[in-house]
């Protein structure tokens, strides 16, 4: 029992470079994270519970935080959060951390409910070299099921694939 406790970060792959420039290995990442997240998890409680922003981080830092807690292999973490290398994952959530200060200084949830903003319209035209983004025409079927809702009627089933299950 003794030697596997003593062995075991001796015997912990040991990642040789991230493979990004400048973004050298960290052999700590795991406690780096957990650090991290529950930095970020106490800050946040300054934001109002009610706030999207404040359910955002809360949602994806606590998971986060959790499978760190329940990896050792930094590897394994990479895998089941899917969200790059944990070197990235740290530079992500010092950002994170530093957002959450910010938005607590902006405060800009505290606006007044009968605070109104000046709309500014400006008819100006768009210079022929900035594309317009304007979507193009939607599909047919788009139309034909919205008309089928509105009117609460249920489409007819056309394939035969799906005739077949019921």
């Amino acid at each position: 029992m003794f030697l596997r406790v003593i062995s075991r970060p001796l015997m912990a792959k040991v990642k040789q470079t991230t493979g990004i420039v400048g973004l050298d290995v960290v052999p700590n990442a795991r406690e780096v994270l957990i650090g991290l997240y529950t930095k970020t998890l106490n800050e946040i409680k300054a934001v109002p519970e009610d706030e999207g922003y404040r359910k955002a981080v809360e949602s994806f830092t606590k998971h986060r935080l959790k499978v760190c807690q329940e990896e050792e292999d930094w590897d394994v973490i990479e895998k089941r959060l899917g969200c790059g290398q944990v070197e990235e994952l740290i530079e992500e959530a010092r950002d994170e951390l530093t957002l959450v200060g910010r938005m607590i200084e902006w405060d800009p949830w505290g606006v007044p409910d009968d605070h109104e903003c000046e709309v500014i319209e400006n008819d100006a035209p768009v210079p022929k070299h900035i594309p317009l983004h304007r979507p193009g025409p939607l599909p047919e079927e788009f139309y034909q099921t919205l008309e089928a809702v509105t009117k609460n009627d249920v489409p007819k089933i056309t394939s035969s694939e799906s005739q077949s299950k019921e």
